[in-house]
């Protein structure tokens, strides 16, 4: 039996199951403070059978080099309390099993590659856009790691003519593409979510136009076949339409293998980061 969370920001998914899709229990809890947040992981998976090995896709930054002291913790975040704790290391001392670790979006992109037709599973991108905005890669069938892992969301779009006394959300960066699109960036702006806004309000094209800056972004830099856009804001009426129709024109027919650039909703839907905690885990047990 295999476990797998998926760690985000507001809450976590954990599961079970005998394969990535064949998920046997599966339940989600609350956020809460890293000691709050693990004796709940703890306390369900101890009422599970036992797994013999788990994948924690997790929100980030998160140390992903063995090599390094700081391997699976959590690094500089906004999220209060998390910066620099021993996620990883907590979990697998509490439940006596061997952890792989890989963002929340990493996981997710495994997944989504996974689960397309065969000529388009080796290269993908899943962005999502929610609570913070993370990109996941897989080239070549593997996720992309370098200095740490990809970091999308965070950076600096074009804004355009006149939209500059917004200051943005992030903490770190003020107006990157998390501090201009991301659900909190819109209610902060707005004063409600992209979905509660009426269809003809400017949020609803300004906030695609950013998403639609990021996918062009990727297609440029990591050729990849297919973007995936999922989180919570994607959610919004027309939005991921009104990305695609807004990347293609971004290209201005430029980009070689642009007929095979793709932006999508996630196949697996909301179960795309649990599958690829799960999809991590079986890698272990291989």
């Amino acid at each position: 039996m295999l476990g797998g969370i998926e760690a985000g920001g507001t809450k976590c998914v954990l599961a079970i199951g005998s394969a990535p899709d064949r998920i046997e229990a599966c339940v989600s809890v609350p956020t809460r403070s890293p000691e709050e947040t693990v004796a709940d992981i703890l306390g369900w998976f101890a009422r599970q059978p036992r797994i013999t090995a788990l994948g924690l896709a997790t929100f980030g930054p998160v140390g992903l080099d063995p090599a390094r002291d700081d391997w699976g913790h959590i690094l500089d975040t906004p999220k209060a309390g998390w910066s620099r704790f021993d996620l990883t290391g907590a979990i697998a001392r509490g439940l006596g099993v061997t952890v792989a670790v890989e963002t929340d979006v990493n996981a997710a992109a495994l997944a989504e590659a996974g689960a397309q037709p065969h000529s388009a599973s080796k290269s993908l991108a899943y962005m999502t856009v929610g609570t913070g905005i993370g990109v996941g890669l897989v080239l070549d069938g593997r996720c992309v790691h370098g200095a740490a892992h990809p970091e999308m969301g965070h950076f600096y779009p074009r804004r355009p003519a006149g939209d500059t006394d917004f200051p943005g959300t992030c903490p770190f960066h003020g107006d990157c593409l998390e501090g201009l699109a991301s659900g909190p960036a819109i209610l902060a702006r707005w004063g409600a979510t992209l979905s509660d806004l009426p269809p003809d309000h400017p949020a609803h094209g300004l906030v695609a136009e950013y998403l639609a800056q990021a996918c062009h972004t990727i297609f440029a830099a990591a050729s990849v076949e297919t973007v995936v856009c999922g989180g919570g804001v994607m959610g919004a009426p027309g939005l991921l339409e009104r990305v695609a129709t807004r990347a293609r024109e971004l290209d201005a027919g430029y980009l070689p293998g642009r007929e095979r650039h793709l932006v999508s909703a996630p196949r697996l839907g909301t179960r795309s980061g649990i599958v690829g905690a799960l999809t991590i885990a079986a890698g272990l047990s291989l």
